[in-house]
């Protein structure tokens, strides 16, 4: 798979936290992998070493997306745009392999096939944003 389908991937995994809590994610994550038949042993494990490195820092990322938007916290975003935030965010803060501009592109064409009418514009400004902080990270 290419990089596009993975992160589409992880997308949806993180997006089913929302309905199954963190702590709960092993059984529907296992069932989700093995619905992926096209799928290769190494994408499952990309995949599924992405989504417990985003996961692990859900709280991180929610202090950031918390941090650079104004009337739209976490708790009342639109989950289809949170979870394409928490990817981005992390992808930008984290992965070193990710340039932000990718990042930022990515997140806004998941926004575009998966998310409502506004989706791009939000993602985009808030991970506009976030990209302009100084330290990204907060390290």
């Amino acid at each position: 798979m290419i990089r596009t389908e993975l992160r589409e991937h992880i997308f949806k995994m993180l997006y089913q936290v929302e309905f199954h809590g963190a702590e709960e994610m092993q059984e529907p994550l296992r069932l989700y992998l093995d619905a992926l038949g096209h799928a290769t042993e190494d994408d499952k494990a990309y995949m599924q070493n992405k989504y417990g490195a985003v996961a692990g820092r859900l709280p991180e990322i929610d202090k950031l997306l918390n941090e650079n938007t104004q009337g739209w916290k976490t708790k009342r975003m639109n989950k289809v745009d949170l979870a394409i935030l928490r990817l981005a965010v992390y992808e930008m803060a984290w992965d070193e392999d990710i340039p932000t501009k990718v990042a930022i592109n990515e997140a806004v064409e998941l926004a575009k096939r998966f998310g409502g009418d506004d989706s791009p514009s939000f993602v985009n400004g808030v991970l506009g944003k976030v990209a302009r902080g100084d330290d990204v990270t907060g390290d």
